[in-house]
């Protein structure tokens, strides 16, 4: 099978995951492939195992040739039913009448194979009472799952079932559905954060447009007033033939022009520079489009409230070029933790440290890249550094960024 999409995606993943194509799906993800699809699907064909028991049954030979030939082809509809659910399921926009009714297939063929050919069947309820879980609202998960818990009990009992193995049956039912009920509520969970997490991205993204629009308005709006007013008043002195204080006011014109030229080009370097929020939040996005798991403290964010925009900034360029060099050159990664701390050096100096590190391949005995070798230049730009090498026990890839951290007087202690 090819890896033709299955449904058209907006620009939800980050491009540094394209390179990376997975065999699996994340749990609560849309399934975006054929072989997503094909994976997924046989993953839960290795939960068919329960049915060894009708399998069993059949092949004894213990029942008519008609009755084998029934059993056999009831046996194939109804793993057929469980798999196009899974496959309606895996498809977003899928009318849910269609899941009902496979479902409702899977209840009908339950019940008769039970009645016609005997207790080993009754092993199909489990897998209608998971069904039943997956199609189920929320609110009415549990009662439908006892529903067929109970309607395992009753079938058992009016087939002259074991009396012993009924109560089994019926609680292996129950619980196999409760459990599907619970991963349904976790998926819903997990869709819901990354949801979440998307959109503070893309919050921050937008509060940094805002914060560069009030710059710009406040910076532009006072120059460009003055320019025109100092233009007007120079055209006037030169109609009047004062051509001296005319040239005074074009003089004032350029220096209020260059003034705005080095202050927009100030707003524009705070704008470009990155913040550890904003690129935590987009480490996130991008390692789980390259299936890996992010580990990150919540108040790694505010680890160190007294760190300058520019040991600040730098930091964060390391947090984005160590998650880049993961999505491209992590081969077989899975994890990646980020963690701060503190150091003090030999100097009495107090560093800020960003340690971010990986469990795949390693670098091997290949140099630093550009990447990398900018990011040290960055950091040496604030009189910090930059440390690489291979992570714990020798696998992965660690980056240790260095920044010096000093500390900033509150105004409370200044006013003292």
């Amino acid at each position: 099978m090819s890896d033709t999409p299955l449904t058209s995606r907006s620009d939800e993943q980050p491009e540094t995951g394209a390179g990376r194509v997975s065999f699996m799906n994340v749990p609560g993800a849309p399934v975006e492939s054929r072989r997503q699809l094909l994976v997924k699907v046989s993953w839960m064909l290795l939960w068919m195992v329960y049915l060894a028991y009708p399998v069993g049954d059949l092949l004894q030979q213990k029942h008519t040739t008609a009755a084998t030939v029934a059993g056999w082809a009831a046996l194939v509809a109804f793993v057929g039913a469980y798999v196009s659910l899974v496959v309606f399921r895996s498809r977003p926009g899928a009318p849910p009448r269609a899941a009902q009714a496979v479902v409702a297939m899977m209840v009908v063929i339950a019940v008769v194979a039970a009645f016609g050919l005997g207790t080993s069947w009754l092993t199909l309820f489990t897998y209608a009472s998971v069904a039943v879980a997956i199609i189920a609202p929320p609110r009415y998960g549990l009662a439908g799952v006892g529903a067929m818990a109970g309607l395992t009990v009753v079938v058992g009992l009016l087939s002259h079932a074991d009396p012993g193995a009924i109560p089994t049956i019926g609680l292996t039912a129950f619980l196999s559905g409760v459990a599907m009920t619970g991963l349904q509520r976790l998926v819903t969970t997990m869709r819901e954060l990354r949801e979440a997490r998307a959109a503070v991205a893309h919050l921050a993204a937008s509060e940094e447009r805002l914060r560069l629009a009030r710059d710009l308005h406040d910076l532009l709006g006072h120059s460009l007033s003055l320019i025109t007013l100092k233009s007007e008043l120079a055209g006037r002195l030169m109609d009047g033939g004062n051509e001296g204080a005319a040239r005074a006011q074009v003089a004032d014109i350029e220096q209020v022009a260059r003034q705005s030229l080095i202050d927009v080009r100030e707003a524009v370097t705070g704008f470009r520079r990155p913040t550890l929020p904003v690129e935590l939040a987009a480490a996130r996005t991008a390692l789980a489009a390259a299936q890996v798991h992010l580990e990150a403290a919540p108040e790694l964010v505010d680890a160190w409230p007294g760190l300058a925009q520019e040991e600040a900034g730098a930091l964060a360029w390391a947090l984005r070029e160590a998650v880049t060099n993961i999505v491209r050159h992590g081969d077989g990664a899975t994890l990646c933790t980020v963690r701060g701390d503190e150091v003090w050096e030999g100097g009495g100096e107090r560093y800020a440290v960003l340690e971010i590190a990986d469990n795949g391949a390693g670098p091997g005995k290949s140099a630093p890249g550009n990447g990398l070798s900018g990011l040290d230049e960055r950091l040496a730009l604030v009189g910090g550094r930059l440390e690489t090498g291979p992570g714990e026990r020798g696998r992965g890839f660690r980056l240790r960024a260095l920044v010096p951290l000093r500390e900033v007087s509150s105004p409370a202690a200044n006013a003292s």
